[in-house]
């Protein structure tokens, strides 16, 4: 049976969904929130919390091992995330060598289970349709920092007795998201008559909404599971379908102007998980 989890990254696009996941699953959850934050879930939702310093990732071993001393899962969803920005950012460096010395003050602590959360880009994605068994290729710092966790936290748990597991993500949408991501933008085009400026659209990717993922993901925190796991909807979606779905919620279509922006030649044709 899980005892006490405590979450970074509660307060986030993602980390939110998991953390309501996981109370309505009846689990104990400490949040770790800034020095001024709130845990976003109001009084009575029975929920602990722990502040930091406005650097998570910045904490020593010392203070991350008293911090896990009386926890038995860690969900670790805090990283560098800024849209436009995370993917080359060299902040991604910081939050991995952070990583590491949460991961050194977990197992001092004896925590006995560490679930982690990537990205499906740290696949090489020339496949398309992408598995756990699929050979990890990153091409991006973000991609690169977040597989040498899964590398590094995957083995070095092994030896130490704690159970691990890695959820990688692929692509969400939904409550919460940040307003420059895909489908906000979308929204707020056609909301304000405006129109949209697409690629083609002809990119087929995998698409699964952000509450249905933190479902998944509380899911596997609680199944007791180890190892590299999928949060994906498995089900192929051009870029093209879902903005004319959207388009047809709003009756408005004929502002979806694809082909107004270039295509990307470094974004990959087909990114589908295989659960």
């Amino acid at each position: 049976m899980t005892g006490l989890v405590l979450v970074t990254g509660g307060t986030g696009f993602v980390g939110s969904q998991v953390v309501r996941s996981l109370l309505d699953s009846g689990a104990q959850v400490r949040m770790l929130v800034r020095p001024n934050g709130s845990d976003g879930l109001g009084a009575g939702c029975g929920i602990e919390s722990v502040r930091f310093s406005d650097d998570l990732f910045a904490e020593s071993e010392d203070w991350w091992a008293e911090v896990f001393r009386d926890i038995d899962t860690v969900v670790h969803l805090a990283w560098y995330a800024e849209p436009g920005k995370y993917l080359s950012s060299e902040l991604n460096f910081h939050c991995l060598s952070g990583t590491l010395r949460m991961a050194k003050g977990a197992i001092r602590a004896g925590v006995r289970r560490f679930v982690g959360v990537g990205t499906c880009f740290e696949y090489d994605t020339a496949p398309g349709y992408l598995s756990v068994d699929t050979p990890l290729l990153p091409r991006t710092p973000y991609a690169s920092c977040k597989a040498a966790s899964y590398l590094s936290l995957s083995s070095w748990f092994a030896l130490m007795g704690v159970e691990f597991l890695w959820c990688r993500l692929f692509y969400l949408y939904g409550e919460g998201e940040d307003s420059r991501r895909f489908v906000p933008y979308l929204r707020g085009r056609l909301e304000s008559g405006q129109p949209a400026d697409l690629t083609s659209g002809n990119q087929i990717r995998d698409y699964l909404d952000v509450v249905v993922a933190g479902q998944m993901i509380a899911e596997q925190v609680l199944a007791g599971q180890q190892g590299a796991v999928n949060i994906c909807s498995g089900v192929p979606v051009t870029i093209r379908q879902l903005a004319l779905q959207i388009g047809e919620e709003y009756g408005r279509v004929d502002l979806l102007r694809f082909g107004a922006r270039p295509d990307n030649e470094y974004d990959p044709p087909c990114i589908v998980g295989v659960k």
